[in-house]
């Protein structure tokens, strides 16, 4: 799998101040939108997730097997995502609320990792196990190890209502299958064992397997895509320390601005992130729920239709009102009637808009209008490093309309900006519409189900999130490369392994008012360190300190900084290893107050169906938090929730 290193988060500009978009009638851009409904989990970021699955009181088992059920639930077993970032050299995702929020499927491997991360967060120990063609994790608590599988979905009580570990689930399949040498290492009889006696000699094996509660009635694993007889060639290995290398940079912020418009759909066109090489279609892009392959979905409360979601954000940005605020820079431009226009001709006006996204890009197209007079030009670019580089898109010599085709630059990307560079008399845009196709699973979208359904709507914390990662791979235009990102290198080696440290400066549109860090390495005798710096790097405070670990593959859990100086817009992380380490995923997340961000009224439609008449739900929430009633007489299927500002 991939190995990805990390980066930074900046951007550049000048702002109008915040006093602009309020004269306009309202905030120019609304931060932190949600919407849920009580039939269905909240899993928009790690301390939502925790709030939903981890509840006072719990045993630390009750915890354990929350944390199972969570992966179990929201990520299907299939062709895994590919977004070049981490794990390995394959590029495969492995962040565990990006997971279920975007995609909803993956491998073993990754689903090991995710209970391993989770499991941290409740508290618990972990450490990931390969064996026979499948990767498992356990969880440590009660002094003891126990397994736990979320690919295939199973885990085996002991009598006594504990958790079996490995040993214990290894030792009772080699102790059984020395007692019956014909079966040992042979496929073909296990199976023939499996289905005997009516689909029932499975129960004659291992007594820890055959009172396991998880496989069906014939011996398969939930999602019948394995049984008895694999479980017993799986564990008959030496099991060996292994766990992909994680990231936790990513939660849900849905931002709105005037003219923008956020769809996901309860169903897809067939795009996913892959679609270019590299990883493939997922196997469950046309699967139903409730039937094969998700035939098992609906036992862990699944009620969306299906599990791979097509949504559209749309931006017409000539209809935002507070574009001079909401754009990142604004310069030597004049904004009346919807329309932008240059002025003072003998300089450049300029205007760069950033389009974040909480979904995956899939596609990207731009229709403008250009206005200019004889001689002028618009020259338009690309930054996917946050502004410190740009590349050319196109150049307009002419008044009128354009499209422009963003796609190959926007696969895979979380965030990018476009710059506009009006030159001559005249020059400047009568209309600028942005339309994304983008990629998010269908399983944690708020559906509705029979009969009365509670909505709940908040908007906030006002903040916008950046998040990036660049990979240590060379994978051309497929993604941003660590190096994008100007980071100062002091003895690291070309993997960025060995003594010494990687720093990434960063700057906000606005002022910062948290920093959370963090980064995979590998190797057992490792560690490092994370330190900030608010004074252009003439000093440097440790904020996380991870001791040399076991095991191949490690990551800590990195505490989100909160406590900054007032008004910092700059700062710099500063990775620093103590020992050989390999540090190849970096994250940084940075949360910060725009200048136009604030609370204005949320337009939310609900689109679904019953008996095959569509029905329609909208809803103005007027404040930031506000709750109401959807009623579906009979079992819904469910089409697509809207977002946008209300007018």
């Amino acid at each position: 799998m991939r190995s990805g290193s990390l980066a930074i988060l900046c951007a550049v500009v000048a702002v109008a101040s915040s006093a602009w978009a309020q004269d306009q009638g309202g905030a120019g851009v609304v931060c932190n939108v949600k919407v849920l409904s009580d039939k269905v989990l909240d899993v928009s970021s790690l301390e939502a997730w925790k709030k939903s699955y981890i509840k006072e009181g719990m045993t630390d088992q009750e915890k354990a097997i929350a944390v199972w059920r969570t992966v179990v639930t929201y990520q299907h077993q299939d062709a895994p995502p590919v977004e070049y970032l981490q794990a390995g050299g394959k590029g495969i995702l492995v962040d565990p609320i990006k997971m279920f929020n975007v995609y909803g499927y993956s491998f073993c491997s990754v689903a090991a990792s995710e209970v391993c991360e989770l499991g941290k967060i409740a508290g618990l120990k972990c450490r990931g196990w390969a064996i026979r063609n499948h990767n498992v994790m356990e969880l440590g608590y009660d002094n003891s190890w126990h397994l736990f599988d979320a690919s295939l979905i199973n885990y085996f009580p002991k009598p006594d209502g504990t958790i079996a570990s490995i040993e214990e689930v290894s030792g009772a399949i080699k102790a059984w299958l020395d007692e019956h040498p014909d079966l040992k290492g042979n496929g073909k009889k296990l199976q023939a064992f499996h289905f005997a006696d009516q689909k029932q000699g499975w129960r004659k094996g291992p007594e820890l397997l055959a009172k396991c509660p998880w496989y069906t009635s014939n011996g398969w694993w939930p999602a019948k895509t394995h049984g008895w007889y694999s479980t017993m060639q799986e564990y008959d290995c030496k099991p060996y320390l292994q766990q992909d290398s994680p990231s936790l940079s990513y939660s849900v912020n849905i931002q709105l601005r005037q003219g923008e418009k956020l769809t996901r759909n309860w169903s897809n066109k067939g795009l996913h992130s892959s679609m270019d090489g590299g990883g493939g279609a997922p196997g469950c892009a046309k699967a139903v729920t409730g039937k094969e392959p998700l035939l098992h979905t609906p036992q862990f409360g699944d009620i969306a239709p299906g599990r791979v979601g097509n949504g559209l954000l749309e931006y017409d940005a000539m209809a935002d009102k507070s574009l001079p605020t909401t754009a990142l820079t604004f310069d030597n431009l004049a904004f009346d009637g919807g329309k932008a226009r240059i002025k003072d001709a003998a300089k450049p006006g300029v205007m760069v808009v950033r389009m974040p996204t909480s979904y995956v890009y899939l596609t990207g197209t731009m229709d403008l209008k250009a206005a200019m007079s004889d001689g002028g030009s618009i020259a338009v670019s690309f930054s996917d490093n946050n502004g410190l580089d740009w590349k050319e898109v196109t150049k307009i010599d002419k008044a009128g309309d354009q499209n422009v085709d963003l796609s190959k630059r926007v696969l895979r990307r979380y965030d990018y900006r476009l710059k506009f560079e009006f030159n001559g008399a005249g020059a400047g845009l009568d209309a600028l519409k942005i339309k994304h196709d983008i990629q998010h699973s269908q399983r944690p979208l708020p559906a509705l189900g029979q009969g009365e359904n509670t909505i709940t709507f908040s908007a906030g914390p006002q903040l916008s999130t950046m998040r990036l990662d660049g990979t240590v791979g060379d994978f051309g235009e497929k993604q941003v490369r660590y190096t994008d990102f100007h980071p100062e290198v002091d003895k690291l080696n070309k993997q960025l392994g060995g003594k010494g440290s990687i720093t990434f400066p960063f700057e906000t549109p606005g002022e910062l008012k948290s920093i959370r860090a963090g980064c995979f390495y590998r190797g057992p005798a490792d560690s490092y360190e994370v330190q900030l710096s608010y004074d252009g790097g003439k000093t440097f405070t440790t904020v996380s300190t991870t001791p040399n670990l076991s095991g191949d593959n490690c990551n800590s859990l990195n505490p989100t900084v909160t406590d900054l100086p007032a008004g910092l817009k700059t700062a710099q992380v500063r990775y620093l290893a103590k020992g050989a380490a390999a540090m190849n995923t970096y994250w940084i997340v940075a949360d910060y107050k725009p200048a136009a961000a604030g609370f204005r009224p949320v337009k939310v439609t609900y689109v679904w169906e019953e008996d095959g008449k569509e029905k329609t739900d909208v809803h103005v929430a007027k404040t930031p938090e506000d709750t109401y009633k959807i009623n579906c007489e009979t079992k819904p299927t469910m089409k697509n929730i809207v977002l946008e500002l209300a007018d």
